[in-house]
């Protein structure tokens, strides 16, 4: 029976390391590539054509979204699974946005990872049964107000929900532990959310982001509403 042949993206060495000695020990999984970043994941893609690629979210250079949002632009797409600590929605609903065939969190069990690389394999997709709660939610919510329409707000700064939350937030003085303890979140996960709104809108650090919050009403005006 010939292999699933993959690539992982992961800029820890240590844990791809772990997940390939997981993976090869079934015998049914190959590990051809490994990339630390979504750029190193991208042309190892497209170097050794592997039938899928493993990749977290945050990443150097380019993360496991961006990556994964670029590769679908092709019409021949490789199947891709995200594999990431973060638990929180708007990842979860980005990752699909961006076209991956599915979503794990990092402690998922070893048997479930496996089940996971063969059914997307297969051409199916797969989500571990708290992120299909999310979607489930997500979908009730959609519907809702396709019954109950409201008139939509413009966002031209393209921050998610929860960025958005975060922000508010952070513009209210609000430090990572406290926002962390607040969300039910980890703080890697709101340092995560910190960086992607940061380089959204084009600031460096917490003081030039107040300012630009300051110094554009259209922003002040969204996070408040």
């Amino acid at each position: 029976m010939e292999k699933i042949k993959v690539v992982l993206a992961d800029d820890h060495v240590v844990v791809r390391s772990g997940i390939k000695n997981l993976l090869e020990n079934e015998g049914e999984i190959t590990v051809v590539g490994e990339a630390s970043n979504g750029k190193e994941a991208i042309v190892a893609v497209e170097k050794l054509n592997p039938d899928m690629l493993i990749i977290d979210i945050r990443m150097p250079e380019m993360n496991g979204l961006e990556a994964t949002r670029e590769l679908n632009k092709n019409p021949d797409a490789i199947k891709i699974l995200i594999l990431s600590m973060h638990d929180d929605e708007d990842y979860i609903l980005q990752a699909i946005e961006c076209g991956a065939s599915g979503y794990l969190l990092k402690d998922t069990s070893k048997e479930e990872f496996l089940k996971a690389i063969k059914t997307i394999n297969q051409g199916g997709k797969y989500f571990s049964g708290d992120i299909s709660q999310v979607l489930v939610n997500n979908y009730l919510n959609i519907n809702t107000k396709k019954t109950n329409p409201e008139k939509p707000i413009a966002n031209d700064y393209d921050i998610t929900k929860r960025e958005k939350q975060i922000l508010k937030m952070i513009a209210n003085g609000i430090g990572n532990k406290e926002i962390a303890a607040q969300l039910g979140k980890s703080i890697r996960t709101i340092e995560t959310h910190r960086f992607n709104i940061m380089k959204k809108l084009k600031v460096n650090n917490v003081v030039e982001l107040l300012k630009k919050i300051d110094d554009e009403p259209g922003l002040k005006a969204h996070i408040e509403d």
